[in-house]
């Protein structure tokens, strides 16, 4: 099952994993890395590393980030472009992160990777579009 690491600004990444887990559960091999003011990027690298090594179990680790290009971001680049089977996903929102989870055992980090970008792409709409569809469908 591949290892996921959630990072971001502030308390993106505690606040994310415990949004999803209300949702779908406890989740295992999955961390949460926060960014918060006053550390350094040094030390957030540090810990993403520490979070990659506990969650990998040799199927892989997948980093999801809040922003693209910013220091969890790019922190979490510079582990991926040294590891086989590592991916990075930035743009993470609970839509992604929530179904993703779910999915995560059958995967690859390739596989993740693009599933996760549709996903991220389908579950960005509005009320207005989704009334407005020809399968309207109103079970929300």
């Amino acid at each position: 099952m591949l290892g996921i690491v959630i990072t971001g600004h502030g308390k993106f990444a505690t606040g994310l994993l415990s949004a999803v887990e209300q949702v779908i559960g406890s989740q295992t091999q999955c961390k949460a890395i926060d960014f918060p003011e006053g550390i350094s990027t040094e030390e957030l690298a540090s810990q993403l590393e520490d979070a990659c090594n506990a969650c990998d179990n040799g199927d892989g680790i997948v980093l999801l980030c809040d922003l693209l290009g910013g220091s969890p971001f790019r922190q979490a680049s510079q582990i991926a472009l040294t590891k086989n089977n590592y991916e990075v996903i930035s743009g993470t929102n609970m839509q992604i992160a929530a179904e993703m989870l779910l999915e995560r055992e059958e995967l690859t980090a390739a596989e993740f990777r693009n599933a996760a970008v549709i996903c991220g792409k389908d579950g960005i709409t509005s009320l207005w579009h989704e009334l407005s569809t020809e399968d309207n469908n109103t079970d929300f």
